[in-house]
């Protein structure tokens, strides 16, 4: 295998990562907070976040790994499916936690869906565990909006 660039997304990577997201990622059904606008907003406010891992040029995993100054979040943990086992997300989350670690941050926590069973063993085998007795609670914000009558 050719091996594996990581780097932080740029904002003419854009439109490519929410192509890739559409083939790699769960939950796709995100137009509203997927978008390039949403994006754009990520990488102005922390141009560090969208952290990609690439071969020949070619994306291939990314990961959203956001400080807000007190907690370590990550988001959006994709890879293709035809680059799976191959350590490109364990690469991805290697990087993600030395950038927290850079921040000061003590812990990690990801945003990983209950149904999306295909995720659960790579966050497992980085150290990732669910914690039961933490729920998300959401409430869309005016002007945002939902999807299907939940909350984006």
């Amino acid at each position: 295998m050719t091996s594996v660039a990581l780097r932080a997304a740029r904002l003419a990577d854009i439109p490519a990562v929410l192509d890739f997201w559409k083939v790699a990622a769960e939950d796709t059904n995100r137009a509203d907070s997927d978008s390039a606008p949403a994006l754009e907003r990520l990488l102005e406010r922390d141009p560090g976040a969208l952290l990609l891992a690439e071969v020949d040029g070619q994306i291939v995993g990314s990961l959203i790994a956001g400080w807000d100054g007190w907690r370590c979040h990550l988001y959006r943990f994709a890879v293709h499916p035809d680059q799976r086992r191959r350590g490109i997300g364990r690469a991805l989350l290697d990087a993600a936690e030395r950038r927290f670690a850079g921040f000061g941050g003590h812990r990690a926590d990801a945003m990983v869906l209950a149904d999306n069973t295909i995720a659960h063993p790579a966050w497992a085998a980085s150290g990732y565990a669910p914690q039961p007795e933490w729920a998300r609670w959401v409430k869309p914000l005016p002007g945002v909006g939902s999807r299907n009558g939940h909350p984006i």
